[in-house]
């Protein structure tokens, strides 16, 4: 048999070397560097949903931003098959 979460749960574990404090409580996750007020929160909705992945996805997407082009001093000069050419209008 299972116990209910009824009250926070506190514990510290190390990531990357630095120490954690990692709260399970009846309204979600909390993850916070030692010593700090704000971390990370997590509802049991969102993680339960779906909502969870999809934020860290997003943000993974925002951090690492747009595959960037090689840039060319002049673009007139480049070779001609890296030169993006968009289709002629069809005369239908």
């Amino acid at each position: 048999m299972t116990t209910k979460l009824n009250a926070p749960l506190k514990r510290e574990l190390m990531i990357r070397g630095e120490p954690y404090t990692l709260t399970t409580s009846p309204e979600g996750l909390n993850l916070v560097p030692k010593g700090r007020r704000k971390g990370f929160r997590l509802s049991w909705e969102a993680f339960v949903s779906g909502d969870a992945a999809l934020a860290t996805a997003l943000s993974a997407s925002v951090q690492h931003g747009p595959l960037a082009r090689p840039r060319h001093e002049n673009d007139d000069e480049r070779p001609a098959d890296t030169i993006r050419r968009s289709p002629k209008p069809s005369s239908h």
